[in-house]
C-alpha cells in the first residue's frame, strides 16, 4: 500500500536540489515513497508526446541502462517519452518519479491508470497542487521546473521546435544543471528541437555511458568538497575508511586517540553523509 502525504520546503525531507532553485513550492504533495534514496542520482528524462518508433527504442534502452545503474527517472507523466520512461525505469527495477500537473489524486491522462497505480506501489507521484485539481494550460510548465528542479540532469530525447521539452532545459539553463540531448534525423520535426540543443551546447548523447559518466564525475566532485571542509583528524579518518573499512577501536588504534574523541567525530561524519556505518564498521559513502 502506498503512502501519502505532504512535505513542507521548512522540512528535512524536502528535496535539497529543488529547494535551491529560485522558485521552489513551499509544499509538495505526494504518493508513493518519499524517502531520501528516491532523490539521489537523479535525471529528468522528457520529450515529445508523439514519440516515434526510433524515440521509443532509445528511450527503453537509455532508461534502462541507466536505471539498472541505480539512477531514479524524473518525468511528467504524459503520453510518449514521459510514459514511455517511467515504465522502462519500473520494468528494470528501478527508481521513478512521477510530477504531475495536477492534484496527486487526479490521473491524467486518463487511460494510464495502470502506470499511475504501479508508480504509487513501486515509486513517487509529486505536485505541487491540492488535491483534486484539473490540469490546465497553465500548469505544464509550472510541472517542468520542478521536474527539472529535482534534477542533477535533463535528458530531452526527441522535441519538435516549439515543444514543453525546450521550456524544461530552459529551466535546466536556468537553474545551471546539466543538459543532454539525443540526435535526431534531420528530416525528422520532433528532432528539429534536441538538434537544436546540440548546436546551442547541450551534450550529445549516443550511449547510456555518456550520461554516467559525468554522474560519475560529479560524484567524485561533491566527495571531494565533503573532504575539503573537513578538519584535519576528521580527514584521517575518511583517509583510513578509503583504505579499507574499520570499526572504532581500530580507527582509534591507527590515530593513537580517546574512543571518545573518535565516536564523536565519527558522529559527526555519520550526520553530514560522509561515512555511514555496517554492522560495527564503518565505511565511505
Amino acid at each position: 500500500m502506498y503512502e501519502e502525504g505532504e512535505v513542507q520546503i521548512k522540512d528535512s525531507r524536502y528535496p535539497n536540489l529543488l529547494k535551491k532553485t529560485d522558485s521552489p513550492p513551499k509544499t509538495l504533495k505526494y504518493r508513493g515513497f518519499f524517502n531520501e534514496s528516491m532523490f539521489k542520482n537523479t535525471l529528468a528524462v522528457v520529450g515529445s508526446r508523439r514519440i516515434t518508433n526510433y524515440g521509443k527504442i532509445v528511450t527503453e534502452k537509455l532508461v534502462r541502462e541507466l536505471s539498472e545503474e541505480g539512477m531514479t527517472i524524473v518525468s511528467g507523466f504524459m503520453y510518449g517519452v514521459d510514459a514511455t520512461a517511467h515504465r522502462a525505469a519500473l520494468k528494470a527495477g528501478g527508481k521513478t518519479i512521477a510530477v504531475m500537473p495536477c492534484g496527486v489524486d487526479v490521473i491524467h491522462p486518463a487511460y494510464q491508470k495502470n502506470l499511475y497505480k504501479e508508480i504509487t506501489e513501486k515509486g513517487l507521484i509529486l505536485s505541487e497542487f491540492e488535491n483534486g485539481f484539473p490540469p490546465e494550460k497553465w500548469t505544464y510548465p509550472k510541472r517542468n521546473r520542478i521536474v527539472v528542479g529535482l534534477s542533477m540532469a535533463t535528458l530531452v530525447i526527441e522535441a519538435a521546435e516549439k515543444s514543453g521539452s525546450l521550456i524544461s532545459a530552459d529551466f535546466a539553463k536556468k537553474y545551471k544543471r546539466k543538459i543532454f540531448a539525443v540526435p535526431g534525423t534531420i528530416t525528422s520535426s520532433v528532432s528539429k528541437g534536441t538538434n537544436k540543443l546540440i548546436k546551442e551546447g547541450a551534450s550529445i548523447v549516443t550511449c547510456s555511458e555518456d550520461i554516467l559518466s559525468f554522474f560519475e564525475k560529479s560524484k567524485e566532485e561533491r566527495k571531494e568538497d565533503k573532504k575539503e571542509k573537513l578538519k584535519k583528524e576528521e580527514k584521517q579518518i575518511v583517509n583510513i575508511l578509503e583504505a579499507e573499512m574499520c570499526d572504532t577501536d581500530e580507527i582509534a588504534r591507527k590515530m593513537n586517540l580517546p574512543l571518545t574523541q573518535i565516536n564523536s567525530m565519527l558522529s559527526v561524519l555519520e550526520l553530514r553523509g560522509v561515512i555511514a556505518k555496517k554492522g560495527r564498521k564503518y565505511y565511505i559513502i
